[in-house]
């Protein structure tokens, strides 16, 4: 009967893997801006609200060509000329413009005319062209650098390009780029955000697989150091892998921007599970058990506890659920599957695998395991003499890492997420020093009582909050219907730079108006809403990190009250780089709430399991110091907590109670056979010691792997995860003892007696 049990199960997850490795070409990944915004949130029903009415703030991209000696060289401005017109044949645009493109329009007598801001072809005029150009706002970081060494031609895409349209689009612009002999050229914008980071995603889930897969290789050997156990414990491991990617292809669950992760938590779970499976079974083995009898007994009593270990790992990854952030939420439930994959497989294929082989097939005794014993029973002697230091140096740590905690910030930058050493990084720190930054920075303007938003009263007041925004080196590429009327009025003065302004009255506001509305070309309805009671601000504003930018939104607001006339016209700030920086309020809200509730279901686990209040403390108390010591980290090391990084503690509390649950557990068991709490601490030191230590050393390198990432927030995660669990570690072995021995205390032996 047992024999077929185990054939059946050996065969049936054979089957999944086959059927699962058929599933990965249906992987998808994937990565917008607009996954990151916090579901039900005010302002981001606003900001639906607001494109519905306009068009997105991110529907761009910009060409900047470079050429150190300046642009205004003839044969330089007829290629990126030419290249400006042949950008709108490009799949996806629908505009394209550049300065060798823009007219300046000019009053004569019998109409209105135009003349080029460059004329290309005479090059006696550049200097004067020069002159004029870097002169004018509108031109100055939006379509040319301020030393004239940098042009940029905006490409205005569809709407919300998704990524298949964006690999199109990219593809075509590098092959088209390629035909000139451009010496230096970056992008900027939505349609290579999305290729180049999701091409980063690929690479990372990879790379991570491929280096953890060889670190679990050489641990294993080490381990075991039979073909064998390190065969057995690589393929269960692998197959749990498989299993779990395969499932995500199949159910149509997208990869984003965390999906690196999925491969090391894959590989560290399963293989922490290996280890407890396979250590306990050889133990049981070299008892003298028969096979059957020994996977019996492993099953009863590890079984129940990497059970109950995958719950607590499932949940913690489960508490981000409570997250309003769509990929974070999404990252907890894949994370909790592939926990429950891991653990059916181990215990269903991997037990049933290795209940056909002796201990002297899968593990090589000898000397290693003696030693082994030797650390153990010196760590477990070490917490008995010391209790006391024990116990301060946990109060010292509590301590320090509350002033650490006190140092967190959120000032989280756009950059911190961009590839290293790739040319989207170097691009991105290309427009943020030379141009325009990316982040937008939008403004909603309500017409009030009866008022039009193309009014003179409101447009004037829309002209206040523009000069002010003005004075902030930060916000650059400030547009609005106010840039009409400025550029009619500059064209009424002979296009004097200095005449670039509002008309000084009504009268003539309301000329140029008429003006205006005769002139099609100005593209009004994206700035003017068709019932013309709503308008738009467009600008950027440079990545200065998200709390920067929150006090200095907090300050235009409170200026616009006390400044512009609120009979007349309402601001409301809005757009893409508004609704990500609120992240920062949620995530550390959420991050509360959802470790919250995982410590309160832990806590009722434990209870459960345990069924003593007393020793429910225990197990809790242990595991809130790595907690603690990754917050403490944050702050020290000057790490901003984001939407990324936040996943750390959830990864912490869901692994680090896993070696308290193997180490109650056994004491528990040892416990109920009659034993007294030092001989039961003693054995459980022996016994479940070295495979607490070896999971553990196991993660500290598993997540070490992520320093391999090109993706910061990784390698940040990575590191983070791999300090805090190795606290974890000792914390386990040091404080469990102690806090045991100070909640059952026994009476002192006698003197003399053995200890």
């Amino acid at each position: 009967m047992i024999f077929n049990l185990r054939t059946f199960s050996v065969a049936l997850f054979l089957l999944l893997g086959v059927l699962s490795a058929f599933q990965l070409g249906k992987l998808k990944f994937s990565f917008d801006f607009e996954q990151f915004f916090p579901d039900g949130d005010e302002d981001l029903e606003l900001f639906r609200e607001f494109i519905r009415e306009f068009e997105t703030d991110d529907n761009f991209l910009l060409v900047a060509v470079r050429r150190d000696s300046g642009v205004f060289e003839q044969r330089f401005l007829e290629q990126f000329h030419d290249f400006t017109l042949k950008c709108r044949e490009l799949p996806h645009v629908v505009e394209s413009q550049s300065l060798t493109k823009f007219s300046y329009p000019v009053r004569t007598p019998f109409a209105i005319t135009s003349i080029p801001a460059i004329h290309i072809d005479q090059p006696e005029r550049y200097e004067a062209d020069k002159k004029r150009i870097l002169g004018d706002e509108r031109f100055v970081y939006n379509l040319i650098s301020e030393d004239a060494t940098t042009l940029v031609v905006f490409l205005k895409t569809v709407n919300s390009i998704q990524l298949g349209q964006a690999r199109e689009l990219m593809a075509a612009l590098d092959e088209l780029i390629g035909r000139y002999d451009f010496g230096e050229f970056h992008y900027l914008g939505r349609p290579y955000f999305q290729k180049e980071l999701v091409d980063m995603q690929k690479r990372e889930i990879a790379v991570s697989a491929i280096i953890s897969g060889i670190l679990v290789t050489i641990v294993m050997f080490f381990i075991f150091r039979r073909a064998w156990g390190v065969a057995l414990a690589l393929f269960s491991i692998g197959l749990s892998m498989l299993l779990f990617m395969g499932f995500l292809g199949a159910t149509g669950r997208e990869l984003n921007a965390m999906a690196a992760l999925y491969p090391v938590l894959m590989i560290i779970v399963g293989t922490s599970d290996v280890i407890h499976i396979m250590s306990k079974y050889i133990d049981e083995l070299r008892k003298g058990h028969h096979q059957e009898k020994a996977i019996v007994t492993t099953i009863r009593e590890i079984g129940l506890a990497t059970l109950l270990t995958s719950l607590t790992t499932a949940i913690g990854f489960a508490s981000l659920l409570s997250s309003r952030i769509g990929p974070i939420r999404d990252f907890g439930v894949n994370a909790a599957i592939g926990v429950a994959i891991a653990f059916l497989t181990v215990i269903f294929f991997t037990t049933s695998v290795i209940s056909w082989f002796h201990a002297g097939q899968i593990i090589k005794l000898g000397r290693g395991q003696a030693l082994w014993e030797q650390w153990m029973e010196r760590l477990y002697h070490f917490t008995r003499r010391k209790p006391g230091p024990i116990a301060i140096g946990g109060l010292a740590v509590l301590l320090l890492s509350a002033w650490g905690i006190s140092r967190i910030t959120t000032n989280y930058s756009i950059i911190t997420n961009m590839p290293s050493g790739k040319k989207i990084t170097t691009d991105f720190q290309f427009f943020e020093r030379e141009l325009t930054g990316f982040r937008p920075l939008e403004f909603a303007v309500f017409a009030q009582n009866g008022y039009k938003a193309n009014d003179y009263e409101v447009v004037r007041e829309m002209d206040k909050v523009e000069n002010y925004l003005h004075r902030s080196p930060a916000v650059q590429a400030i547009g609005s219907i106010t840039t009409v009327y400025k550029s009619i009025n500059q064209m009424m003065h002979n296009n004097n730079p200095e005449a670039f302004e509002m008309p000084d009255n009504k009268s003539e506001f309301l000329r140029y108006r008429r003006l205006a509305e005769q002139t099609p070309k100005l593209n009004l309805n994206v700035l003017l809403s068709k019932d013309e009671k709503k308008a738009r601000i467009t600008s950027r504003i440079k990545d200065i990190g998200a709390d920067s930018i929150k006090q200095f939104g907090n300050r235009l607001d409170a200026w616009i009250l006390e400044n512009t006339d609120t009979t007349v016209v309402k601001f409301q700030r809005t757009g893409t780089g508004l609704i990500i920086d609120k992240n920062a309020e949620y995530v550390r809200r959420n991050l509360i709430e959802g470790l919250g509730m995982a410590i309160l279901i832990v806590s009722f686990l434990m209870a459960m399991l345990f069924r003593n209040l007393k020793m429910l403390v225990i197990s809790i108390i242990p595991n809130v110091f790595p907690l603690l010591l990754a917050g403490a980290l944050l702050g020290f090391l000057g790490i901003e907590l984001e939407a990324g990084v936040s996943i750390v503690f959830a990864v912490i509390f869901g692994i680090a109670v896993d070696d308290t649950i193997h180490f109650l557990s056994k004491y528990k068991l040892v416990r109920s056979r009659g034993h007294n709490v030092e001989d039961s601490l003693r054995i459980t030191f022996l016994e479940t010691g070295k495979a607490i230590v070896l999971t553990t050393v196991l993660l500290f390198f598993g997540f070490l792997v992520m320093l391999f990432s090109i993706h910061p927030p990784s390698v940040t995660i990575g590191l983070l995860i791999s300090l805090t669990l190795a606290s974890a570690l000792f914390s386990d072995l040091l404080f469990l003892p102690v806090l045991i021995r100070w909640f059952y205390r026994e009476p002192e032996p006698e003197p003399g007696a053995a200890v």
